[in-house]
């Protein structure tokens, strides 16, 4: 009787507005992971065995679709859109951030909630801009840590 290794662990990377593409990189080739970079238009990646481009049609959540088809318990998602981030997480897989934080099942129905009333609010402000506070250096760094973090802790399981 043979026991077949594990599936590779997997990072699934929404890319289209991912400002983290480059740390994903370095920290998945320290791990021996696999990497899809999945986005509407390509991007450049690494020449590399486990690191592929993905390019899905232009339609309307067709990245997402793509990356919630191909979530499970062996995939980390990286990904700011908390309700692809829901998605994934009732397909088992980890979802970071692109600072690093991590959406849980404990955390995303207020997530859900909270991007539901920003909505609201946009919606009856005519004009009124807005949107993340801008990429820092210290959101980068967070974001390293927790994705090796992750990724050594499903590595033993």
């Amino acid at each position: 009787m043979s026991l077949s290794a594990p599936a590779p662990l997997t990072i699934l990377v929404d890319a289209d507005a991912c400002p983290v593409k480059d740390e994903i990189y370095r920290v998945a080739e320290r791990h021996g992971a696999h990497v899809r970079v999945v986005s509407n238009s390509p991007f450049r990646v690494p020449v590399s065995e486990r690191v592929k481009r993905v390019v899905v049609s232009d339609g309307f959540d067709a990245a997402d679709d793509w990356i919630a088809e191909n979530a499970d318990e062996r995939s980390v998602i990286v990904t700011a859109d908390i309700l692809l981030a829901e998605r994934c997480l009732k397909a088992g897989a980890r979802v970071l951030k692109h600072d690093g934080r991590e959406f849980d099942t404990a955390s995303i129905g207020s997530a859900i909630a909270t991007r539901a009333i920003m909505e609201d609010l946009r919606a009856g402000m005519d004009g009124v801009g807005g949107g993340p506070p801008p990429f820092s250096r210290a959101d980068r760094s967070n974001f390293l840590q927790a994705l090796d973090r992750v990724l050594v802790g499903m590595a033993r399981g």
